[in-house]
């Protein structure tokens, strides 16, 4: 069973990570001002998101038991949400992205002093490579950044991070609630910070599309989070880092500097390492079980 539960919970980040890459093409593809899209956004990714809980029959566990973690990864996930939309409005989708992929530090860091949580050798070591990774691609586009994108983009990684460690230390904590209400929380912001009511059809569209992306992609993270150590689960959430600036040369032919490339070739390289001998670790504990040394 907790096998199982391992590997479920890389495949839930997996596709997380995958689907979350895909944030900066809706923010940059459309017209509208941060706070429009942060409008849409939440009001369609809360519909999709509590549909889904309705389906699956936890609406009084996700919404009436949620508890005060529920409360805090709401708040917390609002605020990281606010600052994510605008800083791809400020700065470039790789930056933002990149800059994200230092949330298993901070996952790790966190959960080191909050709960006593050790990281695994290869785990730290892919950490301490993801971070290279991003320290490169960042050294390549040093003055030529905008640095209010790039705070909210940091703000944004340590909101994740923080998430994370709250579903590790309370497991308990349902998906679906707080994910709504994150969204709720924003609405009034966005009505009065922006002007999403004016916002052409069309746009209102593709903006009811990033909501329902949004809604998979949360559902699909907290619960992989509760499946893995923090560390390990915010590593694989960095798999967007690579992913997002390709997707970016792919539609605004934003084409990424060399150091970028390589930058992105060292995240990588930080997941496979890590995830590599947990899957070697896995296959001896299979074995040992399933062949028990016999004493003479």
């Amino acid at each position: 069973m907790q096998e199982y539960s391992r590997s479920a919970g890389v495949i839930l980040m997996v596709v997380s990570a995958l689907v979350f890459s895909t944030a900066g093409l809706f923010t940059k593809g459309v017209e509208a001002g941060a706070w429009d899209v942060v409008f849409w956004r939440g009001l369609f990714a809360a519909i999709l998101t509590t549909a889904y809980v309705a389906w699956r029959g936890t609406l009084r566990e996700d919404f009436l038991q949620m508890g005060l973690s529920g409360w805090a990864v709401a708040i917390v996930g609002a605020s990281g949400s606010a600052a994510f939309i605008s800083a791809f409005k400020l700065t470039s989708i790789a930056n933002v992205t990149l800059i994200y992929a230092g949330a298993p530090l901070l996952a790790a860091l966190m959960a080191f002093f909050w709960m006593g949580e050790r990281l695994s050798r290869a785990v730290g070591i892919g950490c301490v490579t993801a971070l290279a990774g991003v320290a490169v691609i960042v050294s390549g586009s040093l003055g030529g950044v905008n640095l209010q994108g790039d705070f909210l983009a940091i703000w944004m990684a340590i909101a994740v991070a923080l998430m994370l460690v709250i579903y590790r230390r309370f497991p308990g904590t349902p998906g679906g609630g707080p994910m709504v209400l994150s969204s709720l929380l924003l609405l009034p912001f966005g009505l009065y910070f922006g002007d999403p009511l004016h916002n052409l059809p069309g746009e209102i569209a593709i903006l009811a599309a990033f909501g329902l992306i949004f809604a998979v992609a949360s559902v699909t993270m907290v619960e992989g989070a509760k499946r893995l150590p923090s560390g390990e689960t915010a590593l694989l959430s960095t798999l967007d880092a690579p992913l997002a600036p390709l997707f970016a040369w792919m539609m605004f032919s934003q084409v990424p500097p060399i150091l970028t490339v390589l930058g992105g070739v060292l995240v990588l390289a930080g997941i496979v390492v890590s995830q590599s001998h947990e899957f070697l670790q896995e296959r001896l504990k299979r074995r040992e079980f399933a062949c028990p040394v016999q004493s003479d």
